[in-house]
């Protein structure tokens, strides 16, 4: 078991495991938005349904001793309300398969352009080439499913663009500082609901006494555990594996997953050019995630 969760191939369960995950979220999120509940309350079950399975790991393993400051100030940030308030304005504006073209799709290329500039990676043409087939692909996608409009929707795609910024940087930090699971935990859920739980409840409003309690039911469990807790600890895991540049292409496939999640559940139709942007998206994740072969010198 121990090899198997050292293998770059628990990377890889990893990543199609998370795009699962953000499929289901993306049609989840559009439902909450959509609903009595307030983004606020979608955030305060975010982080406070997580804190509460994370608090007995989280003082069991102590992870602030292992932490400097500016680790936990940047990492709870980066997944803090800010972030998380960004992505669930842009459901309020444009279609969930947006989400995943415009969050998921420049994922990626954010990746790439941040390893470059700011911890002098090496550029390698071949995952840039990549990463344009993945967006275009995805582009392509989302206006031959959902009839794209960006004069209509662009608050919403900007916001989603922003999310995948702030995802791109947390996918990074993961890799270059090794992050643990525990400090996942601890950055992502408790110092974020320590933060945002006494505003949310004193300041921001609120739909609960109003929504359904299938509602409730439906988001607490799926914001709460899911997302924040089993996908980030799966990020996290794949980016120590398998590297961040493969870990923000894998997600780049969310579109197409959501594609087809979206004919097989909502009995949507999807024509030709549909499933040659889903090919696309294949070929550009293999692309990105394939290391190219050197030459052999002789």
């Amino acid at each position: 078991m121990r090899a198997f969760l050292n293998s770059s191939l628990s990377g890889y369960a990893a990543c199609f495991t998370i795009i699962f995950i953000w499929s289901f979220w993306l049609i989840v999120s559009r439902i909450g938005a959509e609903s009595e509940l307030t983004i606020y309350d979608l955030t305060a079950m975010r982080y406070g349904i997580s804190a509460i399975v994370s608090l007995p790991f989280v003082l069991y393993f102590k992870p602030w001793k292992t932490l400097s400051l500016i680790r936990i100030l940047s990492l709870s940030f980066l997944l803090g309300p800010v972030y998380i308030l960004t992505v669930f304005s842009g459901f309020i504006f444009a279609p969930a398969a947006h989400g995943g073209i415009f969050m998921n799709g420049l994922l990626p290329i954010f990746t790439v352009m941040i390893g470059v500039i700011f911890f002098a990676a090496r550029f390698e043409q071949y995952k840039l080439s990549g990463a344009l087939v993945i967006l275009c692909a995805a582009a392509i996608l989302g206006i031959n499913t959902t009839g794209l409009d960006l004069s209509k929707s662009w608050v919403g795609d900007l916001c989603f663009a922003i999310g995948g910024a702030f995802f791109a940087v947390y996918v990074t930090l993961a890799r270059q500082w090794s992050i643990k699971t525990v400090e996942i935990l601890f950055c992502g859920s408790i110092v974020n609901v320590i933060i945002y739980l006494p505003i949310w409840y004193f300041l921001l409003p609120s739909g609960l006494s109003v929504a359904d309690n299938s509602e409730i039911l439906l988001q607490g469990v799926y914001q709460g555990l899911l997302p924040n807790l089993v996908g980030l600890i799966l990020i996290a895991h794949a980016s120590r594996s398998i590297g961040s540049d493969a870990t923000s292409a894998m997600m780049a496939i969310v579109p197409a997953t959501g594609a087809i999640l979206g004919v097989w559940l909502l009995n949507e139709q999807m024509g030709v050019v549909s499933w040659l942007a889903i090919l696309g998206l294949t070929i550009g994740l293999l692309l990105m995630t394939v290391p190219k072969r050197q030459k052999i010198q002789t």
